[in-house]
């Protein structure tokens, strides 16, 4: 088995157009892998110069491979198991600017220099008010960012030409007006003057993105199998799902210099990001949410599991096409395809995605994935979703704790106040009690839930079933 580099390997030499802020699995196997079909199937020809965004990380790794590794894509294509192996050979090298900041800081005078993105974590974006200009580097990633701009305006004599284009992915809604915001609040903290500021900008942009690919990362299952058949010691393969969708919020200028439709890439450029962080949140988090301690109190424990079953798949599919679906403001075509991507992707076969592990937090995020469905729903149809009306039900049943019939153990975990709150309300035995107390829980919901027409009384109906008839028999009523 050889070593991994390019000596072994054919490494391609391209210009260094972006800097790439992170080395984790998700942007080698998302943004990179991007990258790399873009330069073999477009024009785009551009590698890529990765910045350690923390003081300890895995740059000394990426660099010991000449910042060579394989993508190992898995999931269904139209209903066709795929396992692919892809050499990524986009990366050039690597930085630590905590060890290297004077080569991290000559990034900025390299006039070919294009394209920024990140990913630091939601806690990336964040300003923090000790960094200092001529700190080498400033610690926060937004710092970071600001001491290389400034330098790349002063290097270049506020050339309007070398402004640079900035793609966050940072998983938090609108991602680039927070970033924004905050090398704002550095210009001002460190004076950097209005000439600056216009650059910044005029020739600059930063761009709102939304990313969705799931990155389980290093297959440690697999890594054994993975490198007999590789042929290579490749320390630094990640692993990921074939779906992948990034919508960027930005004009079709840039969509013009970063061609990825070209290559064939699900990569929108659109006016406004919401409405796909709405259908995401909608139509992926949304069935999750509820689909969970329906399978799980029925005896299924694996999503995929959940899906192929002759009754749970039914109440996914109901939940999915004919009640979320009903709420959202998207081409009725675009949802359609998006929904049966997600049944793709909860049906991977590569992937054993425990229900129990999504149940974490249940209720704050029935709240924010499916409370507002429910809604739109009965304003829009004039009664309740019978399928997200079950799934609060359900919810609220598996918080009661205790054993499924098959002696496995319920073990709810939340915020201490609503656990407290569902070990006193089922104490009581009352449904009606229980429902009502749940509903009114503001510090919850942010409001009073019994205040929806007729959702105390379907609430109460689903837990009673659940009570005497078990939960799929409940789930038979519904369909």
């Amino acid at each position: 088995m050889k070593a991994l580099n390019k000596e072994t390997a054919f490494k391609a030499v391209r210009p260094e157009r972006i800097i790439q802020f992170g080395e984790g699995n998700f942007l080698r196997a998302f943004v990179d892998w991007i990258i790399y079909n873009m330069d073999q199937k477009t024009d785009f020809n551009s590698s890529v110069v990765v910045v350690q965004p923390i003081e300890k990380g895995m740059v000394d790794m990426l660099n010991s491979q000449d910042c060579l590794y394989h993508v190992n894509l898995q999931g269904l294509d139209k209903g066709e198991a795929v396992n692919s192996l892809t050499m990524i050979d986009v990366i050039s090298r690597a930085l630590n600017p905590y060890t290297q900041n004077a080569e991290f800081m000559k990034l900025a005078e390299q006039p070919e220099m294009r394209f920024v993105i990140s990913n630091t974590t939601e806690a990336g974006i964040a300003f923090d008010p000790s960094c200092k200009l001529d700190d080498a580097p400033a610690s926060s990633y937004p710092g970071k960012l600001t001491q290389l701009l400034y330098h790349r305006f002063k290097t270049f004599n506020g050339d309007m030409t070398k402004g640079l284009i900035i793609f966050p992915c940072e998983l938090i809604f609108l991602n680039g007006h927070k970033l924004k915001e905050t090398i704002y609040q550095y210009i001002e903290l460190w004076n950097l003057g209005d000439e600056f500021k216009t650059w910044f900008e005029k020739a600059c942009g930063v761009y709102a993105t939304l990313v969705d690919r799931i990155v389980p990362g290093f297959p440690r299952k697999d890594i054994a199998a993975i490198k007999e058949k590789l042929q290579y010691d490749d320390n630094m393969v990640v692993q990921a799902e074939i779906f992948h969708l990034w919508v960027i919020e930005a004009p079709q200028e840039i969509a013009k210099e970063f061609p990825a439709d070209k290559a064939g890439l699900n990569v929108l450029f659109v006016p406004s990001e919401a409405p796909y962080h709405e259908r995401k949140v909608t139509l992926l988090n949304g069935p999750h949410t509820v689909l969970s301690p329906v399978a799980y109190l029925s005896g299924v424990n694996i999503v995929r599991d959940a899906c192929q079953h002759p009754v749970i798949g039914k109440y996914i599919h109901k939940v999915m096409f004919d009640e979320l679906m009903e709420t959202l403001n998207l081409p009725k075509d675009e949802l359609e395809k998006f929904a049966h991507d997600v049944l793709d992707r909860f049906n991977n076969p590569f992937v054993d995605h425990q229900v129990t592990s999504i149940m974490l937090n249940s209720f704050p995020k029935y709240q924010t994935r499916d409370l507002p469905g429910l809604k739109t729903y009965l304003q829009r149809k004039g009664e309740l979703p019978k399928g997200l009306v079950l799934g609060l039900a359900a919810i609220i049943t598996y918080y009661k704790g205790g054993v499924r019939e098959d002696g496995a153990e319920i073990v709810p975990n939340d915020a201490q106040e609503i656990m407290d709150l569902l070990k006193q309300l089922w104490a009581t035995g009352d449904t009606q009690k229980i429902t009502e107390g749940v509903l009114g829980a503001e510090f919850i919901w942010g409001e009073n839930l019994n205040n929806i027409p007729g959702l105390a009384a379907a609430v109460k109906a689903d837990l009673d079933n659940i009570q005497s008839k078990g939960m799929l028999e409940t789930v038979k009523s519904i369909l």
